[in-house]
């Protein structure tokens, strides 16, 4: 009775630590469960953080890439050269005037002189037609109203005297008024003055080379030459 007693007594201990050995076992797998549970939550930590924003300095990366994005658009890039509007063109210079060609003389050829048409002679200095040689302006204009076809030459002529360093221009000048007085004469008397030319030699060309009053007064003079139209 003594050994049954103990047997069921020791049964009944075996029955009794079973219980805690299943809770420890029981205890057991929860714990590795949690474990489990721990390292799948880090690796979804893990792969959270990997996608989310890093925090640099206490800013996420994105917010620095959105403001980096934002002060590259805010700061301005390289200056854009426009095309300029074409504006309006301006009226063409005008050509300048090419400078005045002196009168070339005629050559001998061209314009002979002729009987029919005689010269006057002025006073020194002076331009104006004198009274004796009214007639024979006269004559000449009247020649050439009778030859149509003849156009005239005339040419003003004077002395070699003067004073100043100007002489030759105002020589020039003075035989150049000769020859426009004999013109205005001819015109007067109906010749057109398209048939007439005028030219002015100055001194440069002297009828007579003595250095006395009646050599200079066949100097001052216009003398006239003709050639056919």
């Amino acid at each position: 009775m003594k050994s049954r007693g103990r047997l069921v007594a020791n049964l009944a201990t075996a029955r009794g630590r079973r219980p805690r050995r299943r809770a420890r076992e029981g205890a057991v797998r929860d714990s590795a469960r949690a474990a489990s549970l721990c390292s799948v939550v880090r690796v979804v930590a893990v792969a959270a953080l990997a996608s989310s924003p890093l925090l640099v300095g206490g800013v996420t990366a994105s917010a620095q890439l959105r403001s980096s994005a934002f002060a590259g658009a805010a700061s301005p890039g390289p200056p854009v050269v426009l095309a300029q509007a074409p504006t309006t063109p301006a009226a063409p210079a005008a050509p300048a005037l090419a400078p005045e060609q002196p009168i070339g003389l005629p050559r001998v050829k061209d314009y002979e002189p002729t009987p029919e048409l005689r010269d006057v002679h002025f006073d020194f200095g002076a331009a104006a037609i004198r009274a004796d040689d009214l007639k024979i302006l006269d004559a000449n204009a009247a020649w050439l109203r009778a030859n149509p076809d003849a156009l005239v030459l005339i040419e003003g002529h004077c002395d070699n005297r003067g004073a100043t360093s100007r002489k030759n221009e105002l020589n020039m000048d003075l035989g150049e008024r000769r020859a426009q007085a004999a013109m205005d004469h001819l015109v007067a008397r109906g010749v057109h003055p398209s048939r007439i030319t005028i030219l002015s030699y100055g001194e440069e060309r002297p009828q007579c080379a003595e250095a006395s009053e009646r050599c200079w007064g066949r100097n001052r003079r216009s003398s006239f030459l003709v050639k056919p139209r």
